[in-house]
């Protein structure tokens, strides 16, 4: 009879934990795909930067902001890109979570993080990735390039999903196509 109390307990245990993993990870995916979804995401008007300009920064004040800005438009970038300056202990899911704090319903920006406008390794992360987008590489290009820069520099990152294949690469630019001549 202990034996079997003993061994119903133990499974139960089992089973619990293994569904309470399964829901705590079902959450922080379906969170990051919330994020995710938002971008590119242009914005009427953004809320305050979490910085004076005359706050000493570790890099020049407008850097700072268009990286802001780029967090605020641009999640689906960013939220798959890790940062490596140690913010997962703060709960960081990737570069994002270091300039954005809080969104509304329809992805607009309500608060942001300061702890990126201070942090020369967010600040760098972020712009490197901004760059890239401009210049046309996808999220995974972006991703790879920063994980080579920061991988070997530092010891922690934050625990950043793979971006899904859909983002992965860049839109395909389509031709317009061209009218045939009139015969």
């Amino acid at each position: 009879m202990k034996k079997a109390l003993f061994i119903s307990f133990v499974l139960g245990t089992a089973v619990a934990g293994g569904l309470w993993n399964v829901s705590a990870s079902a959450t922080a995916a379906q969170q990051q795909s919330l994020t995710a979804r938002f971008g590119p995401h242009k914005q009427a008007s953004l809320p305050p930067l979490p910085f004076d300009r005359r706050d000493p920064l570790p890099r020049p004040p407008q850097v700072v902001a268009s990286v802001f800005q780029f967090a605020a438009e641009h999640p689906e970038v960013l939220s798959y890109v890790p940062c490596f300056c140690g913010c997962d202990h703060m709960g960081h899911k990737g570069n994002d979570d270091c300039f954005v704090k809080q969104r509304a319903a329809n992805g607009d920006v309500v608060a942001w993080e300061p702890h990126g406008s201070a942090c020369e390794v967010c600040i760098d992360v972020a712009q490197q990735s901004m760059q890239m987008y401009s210049s046309g590489a996808s999220v995974t290009q972006i991703r790879a390039a920063v994980e080579k820069k920061y991988a070997g520099q530092y010891q922690f990152h934050t625990p950043t999903p793979q971006p899904p294949a859909k983002i992965a690469a860049p839109a395909a630019k389509t031709a317009t196509p061209t009218p045939a001549p009139k015969k």
